[in-house]
């Protein structure tokens, strides 16, 4: 089964809290501080593996949880670092942020690997919080938390040239016959339902990678015909070929099938419209078709894109074809579809607070500064809230409690923690 799409839930690990402990050795009394830093959790890495050739084994496992790193321990213990969790893709996986369908990394070679969510920092052990005056700090710092997304995974095939047009023209009738790839082939509408690739190797010119990509119609780019999974494999090619069946025996008109596609490559994404073309007059050999071809040629040379008259069936005028394809494809060079502002920039962790002031008269402070600093702090020892105050005033938080009018007695609420004011 090919499946080109997958969203999953990824969390890297969380870090390991730091420890509080105190050196406990016969004939030495009041050791000092000696807790170990935790350990950092692992972080979420995407790679790619030149087995994979899509995101099957994705679509049916849905969360992905890297390993937390240790607590710190006591004697200057550090905690082990949690594993890595590594998560293995095709080549051309684009990962993109779920909410904001921003892209955090772009895998297009065998190997390439990209750190989608970092682990959790570790907390600082006691020792660390040791100074001149604070000897004997009895608290640590809990770790930091992992990094938690939904992801969204696109497969978008690595092909130099594409093969588009509406079902049934003969798009993969002309891959089998100038690649090894084989194709299901009938005649009837939507026979692909899956994009193709192939390699066309021919003497005299260099080896490209050609892509069938299943029947565009009218509305592709909203999804009818599932055109917008099949678009999707159009952004990677540097260059089109565009297949119209010629002879009309289906009653269409080629120049009206060839606006029509190209109308539905701008909408999805104008940049495909501007991609280079060469337009394929297939099924020339079928009787009645010469007329048709001149003036889709005649219609051509005004857009400027060369026209090849081809038979799949017979192989008639492919190798041509080909060899212009490959001559052309020499002289583009390669460009990079994704735009700055299309990356995802993740932020940086802050802890954040708020200070308001409820009907009872309580500054309450609330957030994850608050929940962080109270699992440092052992706010009943002395040295420990000497560190609580000195880390609220640092912040800032005095100074607002000032600035909104408090006053010595008034009380400040953090969490279930309550304390009096006093300047």
């Amino acid at each position: 089964m090919f499946v080109d799409v997958a969203k999953i839930y990824i969390k890297s690990g969380d870090g390991g809290n730091g420890s509080a402990s105190f050196r406990r050795e016969k004939y030495i009394a009041l050791g000092g501080p000696d807790g170990g830093d935790g350990g950092d959790g692992g972080n979420v890495v995407f790679i790619v593996d030149s087995g994979m050739r899509t995101l099957l084994d994705l679509k049916y496992k849905k969360k992905h949880i890297a390993m937390p790193g240790d607590n710190g321990g006591g004697s200057n213990m550090y905690g082990r670092s949690g594993e890595d969790l590594i998560i293995k893709v095709p080549a051309g996986t684009v990962v993109k942020d779920t909410e904001t369908n921003k892209i955090i990394a772009d895998l297009t070679e065998i190997g390439q690997k990209a750190i989608v969510a970092k682990g959790g920092r570790g907390g600082r052990g006691n020792s660390k919080f040791a100074t001149a005056t604070r000897q004997a700090p009895d608290f640590a710092e809990p770790g930091m938390p992992g990094e938690e997304r939904w992801v969204t995974l696109e497969l978008k095939l690595l092909a130099d040239i594409g093969l588009i047009g509406f079902p049934n023209v003969g798009k993969s009738t002309i891959l089998s016959m100038v690649t090894g790839a084989k194709p299901k082939i009938a005649d009837y509408h939507f026979t692909t339902l899956t994009p193709n690739l192939g390699v066309v190797d021919i003497p005299g010119i260099n080896s490209f990678v050609l892509a069938d990509i299943p029947g565009l119609i009218e509305g592709a780019h909203t999804g009818i015909g599932l055109g917008i999974d099949f678009l999707r494999h159009v952004e990677r090619t540097r260059m089109l070929i565009h297949v119209i069946d010629v002879s009309g025996i289906e009653g269409r008109d080629p120049i009206e099938d060839f606006e029509k596609i190209n109308e539905e490559l701008k909408l999805y994404n104008e940049k495909l419209s501007k991609k280079p073309q060469i337009v394929a007059a297939n099924k020339a050999d079928i009787t009645g078709a010469e007329e048709n071809f001149e003036k889709l040629k005649s219609e051509m040379d005004k857009k400027n894109i060369k026209v090849f008259k081809v038979s799949a069936a017979t192989n008639k005028g492919l190798r041509e074809l080909m060899l212009y394809a490959a001559s052309l494809l020499d002289t583009l060079e390669d460009t990079e579809d994704v735009e700055i502002e299309d990356w995802f920039i993740p932020e940086e962790k802050k802890f954040t607070y708020t200070i308001n002031k409820d009907e009872e008269g309580v500054y309450v402070i609330e957030g994850s500064f608050v929940d962080r600093l109270l699992l440092t702090a052992n706010i009943y020892d002395v040295q420990s809230l000497r560190y609580f105050h000195k880390v609220i005033e640092k912040r800032g938080i005095i100074q607002q409690l000032r600035d909104m009018g408090i006053e010595d007695g008034d009380l400040v609420r953090m969490n279930d923690f309550e304390f009096e004011f006093m300047n």
